[in-house]
């Protein structure tokens, strides 16, 4: 349980430019919507940053709110599945769904809990073609060889998300010059298909829908016409998030959408952007072969979710050491669950979600801890359960990665050789065991170990 004081939540706004004051349209029940994945290939470490910000969101609010309807996406039709699709000579619902499930066991090996409701765009195409078909009516989209294009310049407040100026936008991105475009700026709400590309009957023809109506689509569907918070990554704010606050407000007039938008700062990898020609490009699979899950978590959290946050792996051994000095006090203290979160990590969380404010209030309860302090050890972890971390026991933390039948089989044959007086094989194998970062201690009980 959490402290019964309330708590003011503060969070930045991207549309307001500035940290305001969280209200939402019905205290009784938050609704909240995060862009998800592009299932054609594994997640990679910039994915997991939108993803861990969510997460840190959605945990807080259900701590200050009653009831939390969060809503994240699975994009399963896209030009890029179906190019990696014919690539790997594979049907593309087989590539999605095995994608699909790769993305699901990523997230859960960090603690990154699941969305109560995660649609998939091929699911919802009638929702789709129903807002594309009430644009075209009320003068907000039209046809054009076989595509519907939203028209940007029927919009007045077009760039208001994102801050730039219609002409200024299309100047500075790369978007589609076609004939059939009445404006540069016009993006694609419906494009036919060819018969080798996945397609559905529509009254424009057979085609696919573009990529900002299905967010705006699933999100009508299961949060309605307005709802309090629609998050993601900084490098969606333009054209993504734009294209979808256009059109979804267009659509249904007098509605609000999101009342706050919530942008994650990008990732680097090895202070650069991360590119797999410059051999900095890590997918989350292949940093948690290297690493268990927490202290990548950790490393994520210590940085604010506005910021930029720089990947290395010497970043990662630190944050790996970090949390062996919280597991330890953990243990020390001897932390028993049910305490609550203490005030001064709800206070930082609740100020535009200040991770690295809250870890910082780890440390202190750590130090009492560490002296015996049970009270101090249990606030720790309700703390840090509160930010997902300690997913496991001290005892299980200290022996991870370790081979506990190798080691029981030393401290066996050193048990032995103590019995038959045989201290120079005894301390051969205690000092074997310590070289590998195996720490032993000799009790009334027999003999345990941990690590180091």
């Amino acid at each position: 349980m959490a402290d019964p004081v309330p708590h003011v939540l503060r969070l930045h706004d991207t549309h307001a430019r500035e940290k305001r004051l969280f209200t939402p349209l019905d205290p009784q029940n938050v609704r909240v919507y995060f862009c998800g994945p592009t299932v054609y290939d594994r997640a990679h470490l910039g994915n997991l940053r939108a993803m861990m910000g969510a997460d840190i969101l959605i945990r807080l609010l259900r701590v200050l709110y009653p009831r939390v309807t969060y809503v994240r996406n699975v994009t399963d039709v896209d030009d890029k599945i179906t190019a990696r699709a014919k690539e790997n000579g594979e049907d593309i619902s087989a590539l999605t769904a095995r994608t699909t499930e790769a993305f699901h066991e990523d997230l859960a090996s960090l603690g990154i809990l699941p969305p109560d409701i995660e649609p998939r765009a091929t699911h919802h195409i009638g929702e789709m073609l129903d807002m594309i078909g009430r644009l075209i009516e009320n003068g907000h989209a039209y046809e054009a060889e076989g595509h519907v294009l939203f028209a940007v310049r029927n919009f007045s407040s077009y760039g208001e998300l994102s801050g730039r100026s219609l002409d200024d936008m299309i100047a500075g991105a790369r978007v589609e010059v076609a004939p059939y475009k009445r404006d540069p700026g016009d993006f694609v709400l419906w494009k036919p298909s060819t018969p080798d590309q996945p397609g559905w009957d529509s009254p424009y023809g057979r085609g696919r829908p573009g990529w900002h109506i299905e967010c705006s689509a699933m999100s009508h569907r299961y949060l309605g016409d307005s709802f309090d918070i629609h998050g993601g990554g900084d490098d969606l704010l333009f054209p993504h998030h734009e294209n979808e606050r256009a059109q979804s407000l267009c659509c249904y007039p007098g509605s609000k959408f999101a009342t706050h938008w919530l942008h994650n700062g990008m990732l680097l990898s090895n202070g650069e952007k991360m590119s797999k020609s410059l051999g900095n490009f890590f997918t989350i699979r292949e940093v948690l072969e290297k690493s268990p899950a927490e202290p990548l978590r950790l490393l994520y959290l210590g940085a604010h979710y506005r910021s930029t946050l720089d990947f290395t792996w010497e970043k990662l051994e630190e944050a790996r050491r970090i949390l062996d000095r919280l597991y330890r006090a953990l243990e020390r203290g001897d932390a028993q669950q049910g305490a609550n979160v203490p005030a001064s990590v709800l206070d930082a969380l609740c100020d535009d979600l200040n991770t690295p404010l809250a870890i910082a209030a780890l440390h202190p309860l750590a130090d009492a801890a560490m002296q015996g302090d049970q009270e101090a050890a249990s606030g720790l972890l309700a703390a840090g359960k509160q930010l997902g971390l300690f997913q496991v026991s001290p005892a299980e933390w200290f022996r991870a990665g370790v081979d506990a039948s190798a080691i029981e089989a030393l401290i066996e044959e050193r048990l032995t050789a103590r019995k038959a007086r045989n201290f120079a094989r005894a301390d051969e194998i205690r000092n074997q065991l310590a070289a590998d970062g195996i720490t032993l201690e000799d009790g009334p009980g027999g003999t345990t170990w941990r690590k180091a």
